[in-house]
Parts: structure tokens; sequence; C-alpha cells
């Protein structure tokens, strides 16, 4: 009998409907069925959980289902399912996100092949935004690779035996935060961490009834405070202490600091919750910020981060509102220059950079050889009055431009890097902008696949003096038009557009786009007349690879599948007809659904196609008369027995446009 690969542990409680839309993506694994198990514990559910549970079970020998009176949290139903776990790496999904197909099978396979103790795979979700851990495969690294606490959630893959060894456990009961414990510990203790990026393994997303979100966070009976502060110690107990800003221990914390202190003291929660119930937050944030960080973590923020702690450890409440209130209206923009077809590749320079709520850059002033914050940003903030100094305005800043699958919520990093640099713009002021290259190659997108079938929506990633945006990258084109020519790539066509919005999006084989009166318009100016060859398509670029795509037409009133080749010795392609079309003899146009003007026109006689005609070719008179007469069946039986035809069918058996 097969030993069991992984134990896929699953906490439930009152999933209901949940259970059967989780299930099927456990149970339709590509890793064969006896060589994974599925343990659901259910935590003392009151609805019909149970039963969905066991009737699933029923179904399918590798699935077992265990029981508990309610505890209220997941650590103890993961608990549960760790102990009965017979897998040599165990899996935690919870039941109402979902597994990629392949996501076993490729995450033990990465494990096995670098001997890991702990495998990240790339996640995809609809709640929070794309992580830049996620974008390279790693085969091996340690909690020396900070970016490691962009993910802790526990929705990876363990090695067991490294979990027993150590006695990893959820902390049980109401104890918010369990995850980042959990994870913390075995981030600490593992000697070989791997991360898969180039396969979506995990998609966690939203539901429909707001049930996973995170509720009664700051409910003094789960002890979110006194579980941080235990938190915080376990990186304190594993990690050397240090006075330089970047050691490890200080990179560990910032993570904590930042997410699990700073946010009380930031947009959008301090703006958004009610004044009295976020200063006791506030408080409570600034006491954990003074007894349990170091001063090094506050010191190695970027400016407006660090202006955002000093007004924390002041206790100074309405300085944090005022400063929230300002930097809430800063927005990203983009600048994308001439977009392009370069060897199969989608290319443009982008420029990006924050502006403030007036719409004028955020800018740094230089005084006395020294950087200053924007004192515009800074009006109404108490403590300010001289600015606020940034030491190094590239502290912790950087920008990526990435990829969203609109149909499966998948994220994807094009090629290339962008800069973080200073932009003069007079009179001792500059800004922080990031510039570089968009490149996207729509055949080695997706981990160096192609993209699947649909609408990929170009993003960009800021974070520059301390604040981050997500934004679409929008560009001066003209709204809901081609943002350049479509190409033919890897058998599919890639048509870029913007968006009604103005932004930048990438229909691969024609999901929601279509080739449209760009092109037929363009077509029209062909005046050419080829007999057995071909006209090219215009302003469709040939990609290298050369593979033929398929191509929807009408010729005159019959629908068509047509073959789009790449042209040889050119950047365009071209259209390939049937040879045999059961049309009348004549003269029928040839266009694209929805489409008013023709691409071409196709000479019919005898259910041959005879040859194309450019739409502005010049047809002559006696020509246009024959053409109109050729389907009249005595004439054509009179030119049969002279042994006269209108033009014998080409020798080829297909025919191009």
């Amino acid at each position: 009998m097969p030993r069991v690969k992984v134990s896929v542990i699953v906490p439930v409680y009152n999933t209901g409907k949940y259970v059967d839309e989780c299930a099927p993506s456990l149970l339709g694994q590509s890793l064969p069925a006896d060589e994974y198990e599925v343990i659901y514990v259910d935590d003392g559910s009151t609805d019909d959980t149970l039963s969905r549970l066991r009737k699933i079970a029923a179904g399918h020998p590798n699935v077992q289902v265990h029981t508990q009176p309610n505890s209220g949290w997941p650590g103890a139903p993961r608990n549960v399912g760790m102990r009965h776990a017979k897998g040599e790496y165990m899996q935690f999904v919870d039941h109402d996100d979902k597994l990629g197909t392949e996501a076993l099978e490729k995450l033990y396979e990465h494990a096995k092949r670098n001997d890991a103790d702990v495998v990240l795979g790339k996640m995809s979700s609809t709640m929070v935004r794309p992580r830049r851990l996620f974008r390279y495969t790693v085969d091996a690294c340690t909690i020396e690779n900070d970016e490691l606490m962009q993910s802790m959630s526990p929705h990876k893959m363990f090695r067991r035996a490294f979990v027993e060894e150590h006695g990893l456990r959820f902390p049980e009961g109401p104890w918010i935060l369990e995850d980042l414990a959990f994870v913390s510990a075995a981030y600490l203790k593992a000697e070989r961490i791997a991360i898969l990026a180039d396969y979506p393994v995990y998609y966690w997303m939203k539901r429909d009834d707001g049930g996973n979100n995170t509720q009664h966070r700051f409910n003094p009976r789960h002890g979110f405070w006194s579980n941080t502060r235990t938190i915080i110690g376990q990186f304190k107990d594993g990690t050397p202490a240090s006075d330089d800003i970047d050691a490890l221990q200080n990179r560990l914390l910032h993570r904590l600091y930042h997410v699990e202190v700073l946010s009380r003291a930031r947009e959008p929660e301090i703006l958004r919750e009610d004044p009295a119930e976020q200063r006791q937050r506030f408080e409570a944030a600034r006491k954990v910020a003074l007894e349990e960080f170091p001063a090094a973590v506050r010191e190695g923020l970027p400016a407006v981060s660090r202006l955002r702690a000093e007004l924390l450890e002041a206790d100074d409440f309405d300085g944090a509102v005022a400063l929230a209130e300002r930097v809430r209206e800063v927005k990203a923009r983009s600048e994308v220059g001439e977009l392009r077809w370069e060897d199969g590749r989608l290319v443009a320079d982008v420029t990006l950079d924050l502006l403030r709520g007036d719409g004028e850059p955020l800018v740094l002033v230089e005084r006395d050889e020294k950087w200053y914050l924007d004192p515009e940003l800074l009006t109404g903030v108490p403590g300010t009055d001289d600015g606020w100094e940034v030491p190094d305005p590239f502290r912790l800043a950087y920008a990526e431009l990435v990829v969203k699958d609109r149909d499966r919520e998948d994220w994807w990093y094009p090629e290339g890097d962008l800069a973080v640099r200073l932009r003069p713009l007079g009179e001792g002021r500059s800004q922080v902008i990031a510039t570089g290259r968009l490149s996207l190659d729509p055949e080695r997108m997706a981990g160096g696949r192609p993209l699947e079938r649909g609408v990929h929506d170009v993003w960009a990633f800021v974070q520059l003096l301390g604040v981050d945006r997500l934004v679409r990258v929008t560009g001066t084109g003209t709204p809901g038009a081609p943002a350049t020519t479509p190409a033919l790539t890897g058998g599919r066509l890639a048509l870029p557009y913007w968006t009604g919005s103005g932004q930048l999006a990438l229909d691969v084989d024609q999901r929601q786009r279509k080739l449209g009166q760009d092109i037929s318009a363009a077509a029209a100016t062909n005046s050419e007349r080829i007999e057995g060859s071909s006209l090219p398509l215009p302003y469709v670029a040939a990609t290298p690879d050369g593979t033929p795509a398929h191509l929807k037409l009408t010729v005159g009133t019959l629908g068509v599948t047509a073959d789009l080749l790449p042209a040889p010795g050119t950047t365009t392609a071209r259209l390939r007809l049937p040879a045999r079309l059961k049309l009348p003899d004549g003269r029928h146009p040839v266009g694209l659904p929805k489409t008013a003007a023709p691409l071409a026109y196709a000479i019919v006689g005898d259910g041959a196609l005879l040859r194309l005609e450019g739409p502005a070719y010049a047809v002559g008179g006696g020509r246009r008369f024959l053409d109109a007469v050729a389907d009249n069946r005595q004439v054509r039986r009179v030119r049969r027995m002279l042994g006269r035809r209108v033009q014998q069918p080409v020798a080829d058996t297909e025919t191009s446009v």
C-alpha cells in the first residue's frame, strides 16, 4: 500500500455549503488519492456541517472526519488533525478556501527535492494584495530571508517529523493570532524553508457572508495584546538583539510593529473606527510599542511610518488622526510610454510616483543639505513646524508591476525590476519615483507557462517614503480603445486595450475583446488583387513561435473558421480561408463578427475560393459584371459546354487573406 505523502488538515465549524464548495478542490488533486488523506475536524458544529462531512467521507476512502466539543477557535481542531495525520507532510486548509488542482503534487515534489521543513505555496486571494515573496521560486532559505514575514497564515506545508521534533502546536481556545504563533515558531526552528511561486497553490477567498473575516479582534477575552507580546518574545528569544536597524531581529520585528501595532495609528483604521474605541486601541498599542520594541525598529522605518510611530509613542492621538487624514488623500500615478510588441513581449516604459490630495507631487525639500518631508503633507500635524527630516529617502522603498488574471484571482510578475530614484523638480524640491520597463510575455507570464484565456489587468504596487499603494496602471490612451496592435502569440490572439476607465489590460484568446473596427478600417485601404496568394491582416503583430491561431469570420452569409498565421519574413500575420466555401458564385465580403467594414472580398466559383481582393481594389466594369452573374446556372452551363470558366480553382487546398 502506498505511503501517505500528504495529510490535508481542515478545521470546520458551522461551515454549511462552504464544505461542499471546498471539497472538490481537495478531492480532485492530481496526486493519487491513495497518496494523500483529507482530515476534517469538526469543532462542535450546530448546523448540518457534520452530516455534510460524513457524506463526503462515505464516498472517499482517503477522507476521515473527527469531531470534538466546541473550542471556539481553529487551534484545537488543527492540533487534533495533526495527531491523526499519517502523511510525511501536513498541509493546512481552511474550510472556505480552495487548492489548485496540482497543489499537493507540486508542493510535495518541491519539499522532497529540497528536503524542506516548511514549504510556502503561492497564494491567490480576493482579500489581500499580492506579495513579492511569491515573485520567485526559492529552493531553500531560512528566517534570514525576512520576506517570509509577508506570509504568516498557516496555509502552508510542514514536514510532520519536523513539527513533532520541535513540539509545535497551535495555541488552543479563543486565542487570536494563533496562526502567527505557530508559523513564527516554525520559521525560527526550520533549517530549510522552500517557496513555490510558479503555481497558484492556495486560493484564499472572501466569503459572500463575510464569515472568514476575523471578528472581535480586540475582544479582551481573545488576548490580542498579550498574544502579540508572546509572539514578539518568540522572535526575541530566537534571534540576537542588536542596535543595528538592519539586524535580523529588528527586521523581523518590523512586520509586527507595522502590522499589529502601528495600524492602530494609521488610516484606514484610525479614521474608520469609533474614536473612543480607537483611542483605547491607540493607548494599548503605545504601551506595547514602548515596552516591547527596541528603538532600532522605529528608527528603521521609512519617513511617514517613522512619523506615525513618533506620534504613537508620544501619545499624540490627535496628531496621528491629522496625519492619517493627509496621507489618506495621497494617490499613486502611473505614466506609460509607447506600448509595443518586441520578441513576443508587450513592452513599455513605466514611471510611478505619488501625488498629494491636491494633485501635486509629493516631494522632498532640501534644506541645509538635508531632506525634509513635503510640508504640505504635514499641515495640521503637531510637532512638525520645523519639518520632518528624512535621513534616507529610499528606506524600504520599492515598486513592482503585477498582472492579475481577472477570472482566477491569480497574480503574476512581469520580467524586470523597477528602480527607485530621485527626480529633481527644481527649487530644492525632488520627488521619489520608480521607473522601469513593463515586459509582459503572454507565453511565459504564468510561472513560465502561458497565461490562461481571459482578461489580465496590469497593476502596480509602490511603497515610497512609507506610503504604499496598489493601483491599476493607467495611460493616456482613449478609454475602450486598443492600447497597441494585437499580437499572435502561441496560437492565440493577445489584444492590449485601455478599459473604460483608461486602465491597461490584455485580453488573451478573445475572452471579451474581439478583433474589431480598427482592423477592418485599416484593411479597407488595401487595394491589392492577388491570385492564389495572401493579403496581410493589418496591425496584427506576429510573434516568433509561428503557431497558427483560429479566427471566426463571415464570408458573405457564411460563418467560417480560418487560420491566422505569421507572414514569413514580416512582423504581420495573414489569414488563411478554407479552399471550399458553400456560397453562390460571385464576390463576397470577408468580415469579422460585429464589424461593418470588410477585411477583403472573396471571389467564389463553383464552391471554390478563386481569389481575394482588398476592399479598396478597383474592380473593372467587365470583371464586376462577370462576378455579378457568375451564379447564373445557364451561364455556367454554357461556359462548361464551351470549355470556358471564370477561372480554374487554384492548386492549393487553402487560400489566404
